[in-house]
């Protein structure tokens, strides 16, 4: 009975414990797990403004899909989408990268300027495409004025009315954006390395170069890894920049996949493509993650 009384509480003590994770839960119940499958609900429906209020709403299937895979403007968002992401990432990582091994080190006033940095980080993304946007202006954007006092340039550049050098200027701000995320995930994996095996590699005669690619690039990979995985997916999700700068514009030349699902779900009025558009972005999106997590136990397994 003694046994059956401890076991009995035993019992009663996990379900307590249980309960503490209840309104985390409720949480990601109510404002992530249902949403995903509303969406998923959406997809498969023929939804316009009409029936939306009517109520009349015809089940599809994957027509919603079909649709929009084959419009031609999707082929472009996602080219757009691709070409975004990539130089985003090369670009922020490689220069995130350097400055953090410029941090790493002791200087005076380095503190204040790593701090300065995280400024573009926590600004609100309106402010920065906004600045952006007047810098790279035609006629008295600080970028054209530049040029043209340096000699680059003979006449002003319309960057964002441009077609052929708008995803430039949208990939320019985004890179600008990114570099302190890259710098801060990196300046704390250089931070937990060992500094033990770079003492005995000096002695053994090896350079900094030698260093960084056969010390500190294998002993960052994972860091690398994890950098890589959030930049891409925070990076193939940006609506905000392109919504404020080019509007997808001109000539649909900064149109991007969640872009494309934003029109067609609240300019077009087309729900149930812009939802199986946002859940083709989010099955791309779920590729990559598990790739890295293929990545990451490979790793662990070397």
């Amino acid at each position: 009975m003694e046994k059956f009384g401890n076991a009995k509480q035993l019992n009663r003590n996990k379900f307590k414990d249980y309960t503490f994770l209840l309104p985390s839960a409720l949480f990601l119940l109510a404002f992530l797990v249902y949403p995903i499958l509303y969406n998923i609900l959406l997809s498969f429906k023929d939804i316009n403004i009409g029936n939306l209020i009517q109520g009349e709403q015809p089940f599809v299937g994957i027509e919603n899909y079909i649709t929009v895979l084959k419009a031609p403007l999707f082929g472009k968002a996602l080219v757009n989408s691709l070409i975004f992401t990539v130089a985003t990432i090369i670009f922020s990582t490689s220069i995130g990268f350097a400055l953090a091994l410029l941090f790493n080190k002791s200087f005076p006033g380095h503190k204040w300027m790593r701090s300065i940095l995280l400024i573009a980080w926590m600004t609100p993304i309106i402010i920065i495409g906004t600045v952006f946007s007047w810098m790279l202006s035609g006629e008295n954007g600080i970028i054209n004025e530049f040029l043209l006092q340096s000699g680059f340039i003979s006449q002003p550049v319309y960057w964002l009315t441009n077609p052929n050098s708008a995803l430039i200027s949208i990939i320019i701000a985004n890179i600008w954006i990114s570099i302190p995320f890259s710098m801060v995930i990196l300046l704390s994996g250089l931070q937990g390395l060992p500094s033990g095996i770079y003492e005995a590699a000096k002695i053994d005669g090896a350079n900094k170069i030698k260093q960084f690619y056969y010390i500190t690039l294998p002993l960052m990979k994972p860091t690398i890894l994890v950098l890589l995985m959030l930049g891409v997916i925070f990076t193939f999700k940006v609506f905000d920049l392109i919504y404020i700068m080019t509007g997808g514009g001109p000539a649909d030349s900064t149109q991007v996949i969640p872009f494309l699902a934003y029109q067609l779900s609240f300019s077009m009025y087309r729900f149930g493509e812009g939802a199986a558009l946002s859940n083709i972005s989010f099955f791309l999106i779920g590729m990559i993650a598990i790739l890295y997590l293929y990545l990451i136990r490979k790793e662990e397994v070397m």
